[in-house]
């Protein structure tokens, strides 16, 4: 995204400070909006004259009467947006702030275009100390009604805003205009789910300088602000909780800079998030922790942009190859259904891990070839997907005894949810190997568990999380899909079975479907690529058929058809 950065002064009757404020802001090249807070007469003649001598480079608005500084602040920015620019830098104009440090503000919205950069005062001793004292108690209020550290300091009159969430606010939201406008935006867009960045900025306050702070009127213009943005705090709760448990991540207005790159898109989830659910789990049961799960959902299918597109592209390209009246259409309704899913079944596992699922709650469609591989002793390796609750499986195995099962996952994925369930059960993290890639290093380490009769359960609809990744072209729900190469190669490598396994939700309990693959799989070498794409299909068709069985049960929320060069099909 490309700056397009005006300066924002709002000004009243500071007639002897504005010529220098607007010297030292000149050099740095951006455009200048004065905004003339209906100023008496001897300031708008010096105001007059410093617009005609640089003409070329300020631009001078005139309110009327005095609204307040948050009214010619917003008619600034205003301004500013409709001139076409994208970013405003707000500075006061008594001279108190550094303007040597605009460049350090400009470059923190090159960094993160899409933040407010707030400056976070670093004051001298020429500070009066009550002014310090008092604005410690807005932080704690602001702290509160964002449930947030993010504004270290709302009272600052050196910012940065990007214009369009800014504007789209003022134009919603009555805000106030005095002295509590400051603080009131930044807790409104914070609410919005905006970012902040802050920056250290010297303030100084010159002896016997004009300030038109009353100290009786704006402080209870500021309580009453803390008052409607507390009740506003309350109201919005479910959702800012929500945020907590699930943080937003960064991604472009369609995503497509992620398509097909898994691995690139950062976890959704604090661990201090899931472990207040885990806490809700323990201390109100499944029942009630579930009902958190509907306003967090919400709240991520209106912000998650990228993950409900690629919900719309999975279900569209279901809908086109399964029987009229089915599948469910591509709309808000089936991907709000599908998160809701994906939040449960993340639920469910926590549940499983910490003895809340009972045996019987899960059970075989077909037990006979899963007991007659336990009766062997062979250790196995076991093919899943993102589908359903493959770790319910794995769960119940480890708390049951009933078999040595353990989970090949990639590097870096699902961290902070993984640290979570960790802490659930002590067997989580011992029955769980992480690896970059598929390679003989894997099947070295591999080798050793399945001479031990354990099940390696991995999933075949993700793949490598490297640019030279292997990977075999597949049929899926009509069109051509990347599949990894590396279970198959894995499997060729230990020379020991292969089974297929999907654990599905249906009618509230989870069903295991358990089928032989190959008993053992060959890749001779001339016929390789032949036989890693028979394997790749065959796995495909599987998948696709739980797909249809299951639609709201597969979890893979990005770009699946994408090509591996970045590039997608085409589709949206």
């Amino acid at each position: 995204m490309s700056l397009r950065v005006a300066i924002v002064i709002p000004i009243y009757n500071h007639k002897d400070e504005i010529g220098a404020t607007v010297a030292r802001l000149t050099p740095h090249g951006l455009p200048i909006f004065i905004v003339d807070d209906g100023s008496d007469e001897a300031t708008q003649t010096v105001l007059a004259e410093l617009a005609d001598r640089s003409s070329a480079q300020v631009s001078l608005l005139r309110l009327p009467v005095n609204g307040g500084k948050g009214a010619a602040v917003m008619a600034g920015l205003k301004a500013a947006h409709r001139a076409g620019f994208s970013h405003a830098l707000q500075i006061d104009a008594d001279g108190q702030h550094d303007a040597g440090d605009v460049p350090r503000f400009l470059d923190a919205a090159r960094a993160a275009p899409d933040a407010i950069v707030l400056g976070r005062p670093v004051y001298d001793e020429s500070v009066p100390k009550a002014r310090l004292y008092g604005r410690y108690l807005t932080h704690v209020w602001v702290w509160i009604e964002t449930l947030s550290f993010a504004i270290p300091d709302s009272m600052c009159g050196f910012r940065l805003y990007p214009l369009e969430p800014a504007c789209a606010l003022i134009d919603a939201v009555a805000l106030p205009t005095r002295m509590d406008f400051d603080i009131e935006i930044l807790v409104r867009l914070s609410w919005r789910a905006l970012r902040f960045v802050t920056i250290p900025t010297r303030v100084t306050y010159a002896p016997g300088g004009l300030s038109h702070f009353d100290v009786v009127r704006d402080n209870v213009r500021i309580s009453k602000s803390h008052t409607r943005l507390v009740a506003g705090m309350l109201a919005r709760l479910p959702i800012l909780l929500a945020r907590k448990v699930l943080p937003r991540r960064s991604e472009g207005a369609s995503g497509s800079a992620n398509a097909g790159r898994w691995w690139r898109i950062a976890e959704r989830g604090s661990r201090t998030g899931m472990r207040l659910l885990a806490l809700s789990c323990r201390l109100f049961g499944m029942r009630a922790t579930r009902l958190w799960l509907h306003p967090i959902v919400a709240y991520f299918l209106v912000t998650g942009r990228a993950a409900r597109l690629e919900s719309h592209r999975y279900f569209a390209r279901l809908k086109d190859v399964s029987p009229e009246g089915t599948t469910p259409s591509p709309n808000w309704r089936s991907a709000y259904r599908h998160m809701l899913a994906f939040a449960e079944a993340g639920l469910d596992k926590l549940a499983a891990w910490t003895g809340r699922v009972a045996q019987d709650d899960v059970a075989f469609d077909d037990p006979s070839a899963f007991d007659a591989l336990v009766a062997s002793g062979k250790g196995a390796l076991v093919i899943g997907a993102h589908l359903g609750n493959l770790e319910m499986s794995r769960a119940l195995a480890v708390r049951g005894a009933h078999a040595k099962v353990t989970a090949v996952v990639y590097t870096e994925h699902a961290r902070r949810f993984n640290s979570v369930l960790a802490g659930a059960h002590r067997d989580f993290a011992s029955r769980m190997v992480e690896v970059a890639d598929f390679g003989p290093e894997t099947a070295m380490l591999m080798q050793q568990r399945i001479d031990a009769g354990e099940l390696l359960v991995i999933v075949g609809d993700r793949v490598p999380a490297h640019e030279a990744g292997r990977v075999t072209q597949a049929p899926f729900l009509g069109a051509d899909a990347s599949f990894a190469q590396g279970p198959y190669v894995l499997a060729h490598a230990l020379g020991c079975p292969v089974y297929l396994l999907f654990c599905l939700k249906e009618r509230g309990r989870y069903r295991l479907y358990f089928e032989p693959f190959a008993e053992r799989i060959q890749l001779p070498r001339r016929e390789r690529s032949a036989h890693l794409a028979a394997h790749a299909r065959r796995y495909a068709q599987r998948l696709e058929y739980y797909c249809r069985k299951a639609p709201f049960q597969w979890f893979n929320f990005f770009d699946f058809w994408a090509r591996q060069n970045g590039g997608a099909d085409g589709r949206r």
